[in-house]
């Protein structure tokens, strides 16, 4: 069993930056790949980002390829999201995932999630 907390959300303007965090219990943490997702009002939940379980692989969805970075410090737990270039767009609850599988899992179909962080970007 792995929980997930998530934290660093808030509102912030368009084109500013924040980072998320999402610390997890459990002593197989680096052996979890590990990833974000988030949902807009009124939309399906969408995958954002995820990161394999030695952070030598990353993927990450269209829309934020090259405004965020996903990365990971096993020895604390904990996985980050650095969003940056923020649009109103990104509004959204966000969501830390974890699977013991490969990051193509966490990435569709993880098996724990967080309880989410609210972004509010504002135009």
């Amino acid at each position: 069993q792995v929980q997930l907390v998530e934290s660093g959300g808030g509102l912030v303007q368009a084109g500013g930056s924040l980072r998320l965090s999402c610390a997890a219990s459990g002593r197989t943490f680096s052996a979890y790949a590990m990833g974000w997702f988030r949902q807009a009002p009124g939309k399906e939940r969408e995958f954002v980002a995820a990161i394999s379980w030695s952070g030598g692989s990353t993927d990450y969805a269209d829309s934020v390829k090259g405004r965020f970075t996903i990365s990971r410090a096993n020895a604390k737990n904990t996985i980050y999201l650095q969003m940056n270039s923020l649009k109103p767009e990104d509004t959204a609850v966000y969501y830390c995932a974890a699977d013991p599988g490969s990051i193509g899992v966490v990435s569709t179909t993880p098996r724990y999630w967080g309880q989410g962080t609210q972004v509010t970007v504002s135009s």
